[in-house]
């Protein structure tokens, strides 16, 4: 049983989770978060902690963006799109219980605001920002470092609020690089 409440979007995510792992689950009923829902949030967070488990996508994110607000220190656990698609629809609903299991055991947990050990121009010479193909390797650094795919300023953001190290980020881009070779 994990003790975390985790919150999802929707009952079909629900059964999803509730297929790879014994948990209980907040469901958001899509990006239009009510407030009863938020404080439900709030409650879970004080007594039992709360993992946000969104859609890869840009509402998922956007959900994940605003509890995160609402609620600061929640853990996180992030699904590559690949493992989130079936017939061209993306979401928690599609993945296996294994990739479901895999997202929950690899949890990031925000941090307050403050300054990481990454830097912007860490990723200016990694090829994360600023290079052609920019996109492709944040999605790949995404999946690597466990904190999904975000823009060039989200990536930042999540390198410095889950807390990255140099080494972790360094590790990071050689396994991508050996990769692409």
């Amino acid at each position: 049983m994990i003790k975390e409440i985790i919150v999802v979007e929707g009952k079909d995510d629900t059964v999803a989770v509730k297929r790879a792992v014994e948990a209980d689950t907040i469901e958001t009923n899509g990006s239009a978060i009510g407030e009863d829902v938020l404080k439900r949030i709030e409650l879970a967070m004080e007594r039992r902690g709360v993992i946000i488990f969104t859609d890869p996508d840009h509402a998922g994110e956007r959900i994940r963006k605003i509890v995160a607000r609402r609620v600061p220190g929640c853990k996180h656990a992030f699904l590559p799109q690949e493992k989130a698609m079936y017939k061209g629809d993306i979401g928690i609903e599609n993945a296996s219980p294994e990739a479901i299991r895999q997202a929950i055991s690899e949890l990031r947990t925000e941090e307050p605001a403050g300054v990481g050990n990454i830097t912007w121009e860490d990723l200016m010479e990694s090829g994360l920002i600023v290079h052609p193909d920019a996109a492709n390797r944040r999605l790949q650094m995404g999946k690597l470092l466990g904190i999904g795919y975000a823009n060039g300023k989200q990536f930042f953001k999540r390198c410095t609020s889950f807390r990255i190290s140099r080494e972790e980020f360094a590790e990071a881009l050689r396994t991508m690089e050996q990769g692409q070779e």
